[in-house]
């Protein structure tokens, strides 16, 4: 008897279409949280293809620093024009102006953790029941302990040893007035599973993922891009260096590596051979050994 067998990328790709159509049928309100990175963006991807031929459901949430890299914001534009979904946005520089929030100061300053309380407030203000992150278990060891149904309290904490169980993929999305799930579908991904899965279906990224020559500055071992936004410090001196960025996220916090990778298939080469995990060049992990788990319990993506 013949047997159809799925190859890995199947796989995944069946399981994270399974949840979304979950989050579809148990949530009223549901938004994919979309940062213009490439994880957000495969999921972005994945509901297209969970809801084809229909339109991707789920609103796109960005929660805008105020510090995003011009062509995160270019490309997150292009996107939801050609998707034809709907764009919502918390902004924290309007937090900080509404005094909900107080902007960082000095050398290391970062906007990173305001967000916390601009999603949290966009969460309430657009009546979300559900946001769709893209995080993934191998990204960090706060991640590693996420369910695919992530339960929010009514002040939108997450409490890891609460966690429901999800035996045989049964998800249980029950809630009381006021709390909110997050849900992630492709938890069990790698990043070279993330990367295998673009280059596969040829799905279009920001250009700053592929190498290019840019300005920056040597900062706690990493290339981070001189900006607007950039405080320079001491001793550091602007260097014209041919990098990619691995992970995006605010322009003061994001570093990147030297690389000649300018094409998916090198990307790919590239990342099989990495030792050190994607997130190493982000400045806001390195604040302390539990910054990441610390800020997922306030409500961080």
């Amino acid at each position: 008897m013949n047997k159809f067998y799925l190859n890995y990328l199947e796989e995944l790709e069946a399981e994270a279409v399974f949840v979304l159509r979950e989050v579809y049928a148990q949530f009223e309100n549901p938004v994919i949280l979309f940062s213009g990175g490439k994880d957000s963006i495969v999921l972005t991807h994945l509901a297209k293809k969970a809801f084809y031929p229909g339109k991707v459901p789920f609103p796109l949430l960005h929660i805008d620093t105020g510090h995003n890299f011009p062509e995160t914001m270019k490309f997150r534009d292009d996107l939801v024009s050609t998707l034809g979904t709907q764009l919502l946005v918390g902004s924290v520089q309007e937090a900080i102006n509404n005094k909900r929030v107080i902007e960082e100061t000095g050398k290391n300053a970062s906007r990173n953790e305001l967000q916390i309380t601009t999603l949290l407030d966009a969460i309430e203000s657009y009546k979300v029941d559900c946001a769709i992150g893209g995080g993934r278990r191998d990204e960090e060891k706060a991640r590693a302990k996420e369910r695919f149904f992530s339960h929010r309290d009514d002040f939108g904490q997450w409490a890891p040893k609460n966690q429901r169980p999800e035996l045989w993929n049964l998800f249980n999305g029950k809630m009381h007035m006021g709390e909110h799930f997050r849900a992630f579908p492709i938890s069990n991904w790698t990043e070279m599973d993330v990367w295998n899965y673009i280059k596969q279906e040829n799905i279009a990224i920001p250009s700053l993922y592929f190498a290019h020559e840019r300005q920056v500055v040597k900062r706690n071992g990493s290339w981070i891009p001189v900006s607007e936004y950039l405080v320079k410090q001491e001793g550091e001196e602007i260097h014209t260096k041919k990098i990619r960025f691995r992970t995006l996220g605010d322009i003061t916090i994001t570093g990147g590596i030297e690389s000649e990778a300018d094409t998916l298939a090198k990307i790919v080469e590239e990342v099989a051979a990495m030792r050190e995990t994607e997130r190493g060049n982000r400045a806001d992990d390195k604040r302390s050994e539990t910054s990441m788990e610390d800020r997922k319990k306030q409500g961080y993506f």
